[in-house]
């Protein structure tokens, strides 16, 4: 069945890396959403003075900002927006930051289109899902810490490394690098 415009569910990325928004929103238009895409806050609340997207994906770490910021514009703007946070950057205390603002949902990357879709659609949580019986790593310790007392600053760099004692510089490569799961 082919829908017409009205039908098309509108959706916005926020994203910064190009080439994932392009790839992310080719997929997204063969289900049939009408997609829009910004790198940013600035681009958000440009696209909320003329368009309605009942559905938005929010990278968690912008080059130009927080996230978090995006969702909370985006959730203002439209409580019932199904919004979800895909991320590389996954953390305990961003999750919780996320959902606080309005996010439906919180995705690790790598997330397909399939995973997305669903988190749209997952309108409660799921009981049955068993606590995880490993322990934590050191490793994901420390990430976790350094993403909570991230939020806590609003994304400074320069703060959250003077809050946890270390150098800046130290504090950037930590986040340069990518989290073994």
């Amino acid at each position: 069945m082919d829908a017409t415009m009205d039908d098309k569910r509108n959706l916005l990325i926020v994203e910064d890396d190009e080439s994932f928004a392009k790839a992310l929103g080719r997929s997204f238009k063969r289900r049939d959403y009408d997609v829009h895409w910004c790198t940013g806050l600035d681009g958000v609340r440009s696209f909320l003075e003329e368009g309605q997207p009942g559905y938005a994906v929010v990278d968690l770490k912008l080059a130009n900002g927080s996230g978090l910021e995006c969702v909370k514009e985006l959730h203002d703007h439209d409580p019932d927006m199904k919004i979800v946070v895909l991320t590389g950057f996954a953390s305990i205390a961003t999750a919780v930051e996320a959902i606080k603002l309005g996010a439906c949902h919180y995705l690790a990357k790598p997330s397909n289109t399939d995973d997305i879709e669903a988190a749209f659609d997952r309108t409660e949580g799921d009981p049955s899902v068993a606590p995880s019986a490993r322990t934590t790593s050191l490793k994901n310790l420390e990430w976790e810490r350094i993403h909570e007392t991230l939020a806590d600053t609003g994304f400074n760099i320069s703060e959250t490394a003077r809050r946890l004692g270390m150098h800046r510089r130290t504090l950037a490569r930590k986040l340069e690098k990518k989290r073994v799961p």
